[in-house]
């Protein structure tokens, strides 16, 4: 199609003209989710009355979803500036860090939990295209995957059972296709999740640093591509379904779940790439959350130009589709595409090599109107800026109020509890508890060993750790938040979850470098539920400033609010923490297992009497109400340093982190990789339920050979962390104070099939 054949020619004065089709009122804006004052600053922006099409565009691109209209003014107080950023918080399709080298590492973390909730399959597989098509279309390769995932409690209902299975195969057919090592993880059950799971999926890419494909777009007569699949109906308003809670009827919103095809991006990913070595694009920009209408603005919005598309040129699946479902269509494997003019050609070419669709559909125009033809009309006039984050969007400060449970938490007392006869039980009542158990059910269904560069397979650490064979260095990758502990204390759990998040790098040997966030909240018109966002933004940004990695962007994912008739549940406040860190020597890479016979075992960090929020506390004497566990951020920045101090001088052969569980759990987790057992000793001055079962946080297991113990204990002795020997490696008994805990095979026969056996019930 030649060019002048593109678009139909505005008469003179185009900009008086009106899009055609009738104007639609305040009564159709309600029903496609704006409130009447929202409608009114539409026609306020428009200088007259929106038509239904526009006003689609807008309450797609004014949603919670692609907003953050609830959440944006909370999220400008996190750090966005750190030593190794290299790309301001939100302007890119995802982070950007800079790991050495002339190597950049692109990361981001983002939630597919509606979808999820009502089609598992699709919901969690759509969720690992779309995270790292964030990641391929700036350039950059995804070398590791990691997600995190929040079910009912799988023991007692089938439905969480049901959500499992298909969220779980959804990631894995999706990544193993797909060609990207599944890294890390967490799978943690509550019954607040039972109705409203949370399906966190985070991608980690490199790229070299004069490489870097930016979400932009301008030049006056350059032309715009779409590329990738064709355009359907699926995924229409999913970003407007997305902000809304979970009711009986959630499943009649069936078709704004996505469907998704990996082969298809395997190949847009390798084209993506191949493009990215050529300079003859302006910029590239992933479909995600309102397709056409979300790419076609922020790119527009963030150069500071306008776009004229023609949607009759769109390749489409279904026949006559309307222009709003095109518009808003979030079908999968799509991205946008500004070439340089002159450029086409060559742009086309690598599509075709690798058999995509590469459709011309419109020019860049100066100004910042975008304008949508079809069928020869003007069909829709926005100015790009009034549709954007930071532009025109609105912007709300919503009501807070403490909830009574928080004062609740604080009246408990340890005293109060009984300690239990047989700890010896309790400590198999744990290791059978689906929050601690093995979740290989879950990563065996992965593949971890496409493109051979995972480092922590057959080498078990608290962080993925994945060789960048490019510098020869390593990027440690996590996942964290413990949602029980937000719930109870929103500020002071949300900084716990960024410091483990932070020790896992360390326990490894990493330093951190940066944070990507999915916060998973209930509904942000209820005023306690946005108190708890609140309080947990502020807990992120403090712990975030401490250990100096900056919040590099996200995800906000509110209305996780289960609303029937019986009930109305949010879930647990989630803000789950990914991050990435360097390991400079992969050679002084750690792992968290025993790995002798007779080698001492020593805690890092102090020795608390305190159960307040520990998994046993729930699990054993089913109480819900306490505090956050004991917790001090200047405690957890010193033992990090005293870590990778100890790892760099070769003076330990293991590290693990002390977290869900306490020091039991640990211990077992830390002998059952090559069946070694232990005997240790607790402390007399706290309880002994607390001693094993507690999970005091700013600590961490290491085991030291006999040869290393001076020069161990001197380090020590030097720095301001508490050390206590507990005992020694053994060759496979599990003693405590003397009386037995059976042996390992004992505890990783229980461990590995406590979720097995559940999920073998229909």
């Amino acid at each position: 199609m030649s060019r002048g054949l593109l678009l139909p020619s505005p008469p003179h004065g185009h900009h008086h003209r009106q899009p055609r089709h009738r104007p639609a009122g305040v009564d159709t804006a309600k029903k496609l989710g704006l409130l009447p004052e929202e409608y009114d600053k539409i026609k306020e922006i428009l200088g007259r009355v929106p038509n239904f099409t526009e006003l689609s565009i807008y309450s797609a691109m004014w949603s919670e979803h692609c907003s953050y209209k609830n959440s944006i003014k909370q999220l400008k107080t996190l750090p966005r500036s750190g030593p190794k950023l290299l790309a301001e918080a939100g302007q890119e399709n995802a982070g950007l860090v800079d790991i050495g080298d002339g190597w950049a590492c692109a990361f981001k973390i983002e939630s597919h939990n509606h979808p999820s909730a009502i089609e598992p399959y699709q919901g969690a597989a759509t969720g690992v295209g779309g995270i790292n098509r964030d990641i391929f279309t700036m350039g950059a390769r995804p070398i590791a995957q990691l997600n995190s995932l929040r079910f009912g409690d799988i023991s007692k209902e089938a439905s969480s059972r049901w959500h499992m299975r298909g969220v779980v195969k959804g990631i894995g057919d999706y990544g193993n296709a797909f060609g990207v090592p599944v890294l890390g993880g967490e799978v943690y059950f509550d019954p607040c999740y039972t109705t409203n799971p949370l399906v966190n999926a985070m991608s980690v890419g490199i790229v070299r640093t004069d490489k870097v494909i930016s979400a932009t777009s301008h030049g006056k007569g350059n032309p715009v591509f779409i590329v990738g699949s064709s355009t359907g109906k699926d995924g229409i308003h999913g970003a407007s379904f997305a902000s809304k809670d979970i009711t009986d009827t959630s499943m009649d919103d069936l078709p704004a779940v996505q469907v998704g095809d990996p082969f298809m991006e395997k190949l847009l990913l390798e084209a993506s790439l191949e493009l990215a070595q050529t300079d003859a694009i302006i910029g590239m920009q992933d479909m995600g959350a309102a397709g056409i209408t979300c790419s076609t603005s922020e790119m527009s919005a963030k150069g500071g130009a306008g776009m004229d598309i023609n949607l009759d040129l769109v390749p489409t699946r279904q026949q006559g589709m309307h222009a709003w479902e095109i518009l808003l269509s979030e079908s999968q494997e799509r991205m946008l595409v500004v070439v340089k003019k002159g450029r086409e050609k060559e742009v086309k070419a690598i599509f075709d090599k690798w058999d995509l669709n590469c459709v011309e559909i419109g020019t860049v125009t100066d100004g910042d109107r975008l304008r949508y033809f079809m069928h020869g009309e003007l069909i829709a006039e926005v100015p790009a800026e009034s549709l954007v984050l930071g532009g025109g969007a609105p912007v709300y400060e919503r009501e807070q109020k403490e909830p009574a449970y928080i004062a609740e938490n604080k009246k408990f007392n340890l005293d109060d509890i009984d300690e239990p006869h047989d700890l010896k039980a309790v400590a198999y009542e744990l290791l059978a508890s689906p929050n601690i158990a093995s979740k290989r059910w879950v990563s065996e269904q992965y593949d971890s060993m496409v493109r051979t560069n995972n480092m922590s397979t057959n080498a078990p650490s608290d962080a993925g750790l994945v060789l960048v064979r490019e510098t020869g260095k390593g990027l440690a990758v996590t996942v964290d938040c413990n949602g029980r502990y937000v719930h109870a204390d929103p500020h002071k759990g949300a900084m716990i979850a960024v410091s483990e998040a932070a020790r896992n790098i360390a326990c490894t040997g990493g330093e951190p470098c940066g944070v990507t966030n999915c916060l998973n909240f209930g509904n942000p018109y209820d005023p306690e539920v946005y108190w708890q966002f609140a309080q947990a933004i502020k807990g992120m940004g403090d712990a975030c400033r401490a250990f100096e990695t900056p919040v590099t962007g996200g995800n906000v994912s509110f209305y996780n609010h289960t609303v029937t008739e019986k009930k109305n549940i949010p879930v647990f406040p989630t803000p789950t923490i990914g991050m990435v860190g360097i390991v400079p020597d992969v050679s002084k890479r750690m792992s968290l297992d025993f790995k002798q016979k007779g080698d001492l075992i020593f805690l890092l960090g102090k020795v608390v009497d305190d159960i307040a929020c520990s998994e046993y506390l729930t699990r054993v004497h089913g109480i819900e109400r306490s505090p956050a566990p004991y917790f001090d951020i200047e405690e957890e920045k010193r033992l990090h340093t005293m870590l990778l101090m100890l790892i760099r001088k070769g003076l330990i052969n293991a590290a693990h982190d002390v977290s869900d569980g306490g020091i039991f759990v640990t211990l077992a987790e830390m002998g059952m990789p090559r069946s070694l057992g232990f005997d240790v000793v607790t402390d007399s001055e706290v309880r002994e339920d607390s001693f094993l079962f507690g999970e005091a946080q700013g600590r961490a297991i290491v085991t030291v050979d006999q040869d290393n113990e001076d020069d161990f204990l001197d380090l020590m002795s030097a720095s301001r962390v508490p050390s206590v020997l507990l005992g020694h490696v053994t060759q496979g008994k599990l003693m405590v104070d003397d009386a037995s805990f059976g042996t390992i095979a004992d505890a990783k026969r229980t461990y590995e099939e406590a979720i097995p056996r559940i999920m073998r019930e229909p």
